[in-house]
């Protein structure tokens, strides 16, 4: 069978269009390239790209439908990510300012690569508008008689795209300039990125399904 190279242009498209939307992805990979360096960023960038491997799992097995029909379920996940966005909230207030790497533990930060890898991971993982989302991608965009490596090629896709959009944001505000004009903002971008947390787990919260 020849490979549909209009479906799978059509989904990466979509995809893409979705992934470089500003949401709680973004203002992770923000905060980690700040806060932290461009390692920690890159591995939260990372984590956010295998959890796509996840959605669309799931999603390919037919779980995704059970989730997006299923009213409890819904609200479980739903909660659970806005739960998790509050969290991190709470802890981006708590934080102290952002310092410059001279001032930073380089150490400690190489062996917290596992960390930002999950804080990625979970982050977009407990994002019930993921699902809705690649529930509505597949389902749209897809065709039934599209074989199913060929899903699981557009899924890896999709996970590979992801990482080198995150991959390049974390290039970008890494860089010494870009940085050490966020630095100039000390204890209010902790307040600012804490705020963004709250007001995207109010988002999450307020997420119906369709």
């Amino acid at each position: 069978m020849d490979f549909p190279w209009l479906e799978f242009i059509g989904l990466m498209l979509a995809f893409g269009i979705n992934a470089v939307i500003p949401g709680a992805d973004f203002a992770m990979v923000l905060r980690q390239s700040i806060a932290h360096d461009r390692r920690a960023a890159l591995f939260t960038s990372a984590g956010i790209a295998a959890s796509i491997l996840v959605h669309g799992s799931y999603t390919l097995l037919g779980v995704g439908v059970i989730v997006g029909q299923s009213l409890m379920l819904f609200n479980i996940l739903k909660w659970l990510g806005a739960a998790y966005l509050v969290y991190l909230a709470i802890s981006a207030l708590r934080s102290p300012p952002p310092q410059p790497p001279a001032a930073a533990d380089l150490g400690v930060a190489r062996r917290g690569d596992f960390s930002a890898f999950a804080l990625g991971f979970l982050t977009n993982l407990l994002n019930p508008k993921a699902v809705l989302f690649f529930l509505a991608l597949f389902t749209s965009l897809v065709s039934a008689h599209t074989g199913g490596d060929i899903k699981v090629f557009y899924v890896a896709c999709m996970s590979i795209m992801l990482f080198a959009w995150f991959a390049l944001v974390s290039i970008f505000f890494t860089t010494a300039s870009v940085r050490q004009s966020f630095f100039r903002f000390g204890r209010w971008f902790n307040r600012v990125t804490g705020i963004t947390f709250i007001l995207l787990a109010v988002r999450v919260a307020l997420a119906q399904q369709q």
